[in-house]
């Protein structure tokens, strides 16, 4: 599967409004689409690999991990954003794909460990593409502008996390329900957000666009499944 590059620059866009010609966006959206599919085949061997060898990532210092996880993921995110007008800034989201495949594994195993634990990962991948094809025919065929909401929805971002943080601690069950349905929904908004971003020309560069939308979908996934393990799982 070949994905066009585009070095899109002011000149070809026009400086002054900085908007994209419909021919640039639609490749844009295009090659967004592409890569965004591209991206799960590595998060799904990632997860496999995972699940299979029993990965854990600092499991004895919830906090510690999340630390490093953040600082490794970080990392990804300010190679990606350097090179993301080269081929290396795709391998280096692919490789990050493969990374956070790996940090799923332990919640699929989990999942996995129930009776039912197939058809609710299923579900959760349903669910998932459900809410993306929702979100992308809003972003694409809606007049409204939804980007405004991007800095309402950081800060809900910095609030779920914030809560995690202490939820490592407090071990709250009904905590960790809340901080989940609201990341799906606080994440659903991101995916028509950053769609229509690119739809309206404001994002120029599919690399870029694909990590934003690739981090809403995973996070949707992951808490969608972890609410279905916690209501639908069967030990029997």
């Amino acid at each position: 599967m070949a994905l066009e590059h585009d070095r899109l620059s002011a000149s070809s866009f026009g400086a002054s409004s900085g908007a994209l010609g419909a021919v640039q966006r639609n490749r844009v959206l295009r090659n967004t689409y592409l890569l965004l599919a591209l991206s799960m085949v590595p998060t799904v061997i990632g997860a496999a690999i995972g699940v299979r060898t029993g990965f854990t990532f600092f499991s004895g210092s919830p906090f510690i991990g999340l630390m490093v996880f953040m600082g490794i993921a970080f990392g990804f995110f300010f190679a990606i954003e350097k090179f993301k007008n080269s081929g290396l800034g795709v391998a280096l989201l692919l490789g990050f794909t493969f990374f956070m495949g790996l940090m799923l594994s332990r919640l699929v195993g989990h999942v996995l460990g129930f009776s039912n634990g197939a058809s609710l990962v299923m579900t959760a991948f349903g669910g998932t593409a459900a809410i993306f094809a929702v979100m992308a025919t809003v972003a694409t065929v809606s007049k409204r502008d939804f980007t405004g909401m991007g800095r309402w929805l950081f800060v809900g971002v910095l609030v779920i996390l914030a809560a995690a943080v202490a939820n490592i601690w407090l071990q709250m069950p009904a905590l960790t329900l809340t901080i989940s349905a609201l990341a799906i929904l606080i994440f659903s908004a991101f995916i028509l957000v950053d769609l229509q971003r690119v739809v309206n020309g404001g994002e120029t560069n599919y690399v870029t666009a694909t990590l934003s939308v690739y981090l809403s979908v995973y996070n949707v996934f992951s808490n969608l499944l972890a609410m279905l393990g916690i209501f639908g799982g069967n030990d029997d």
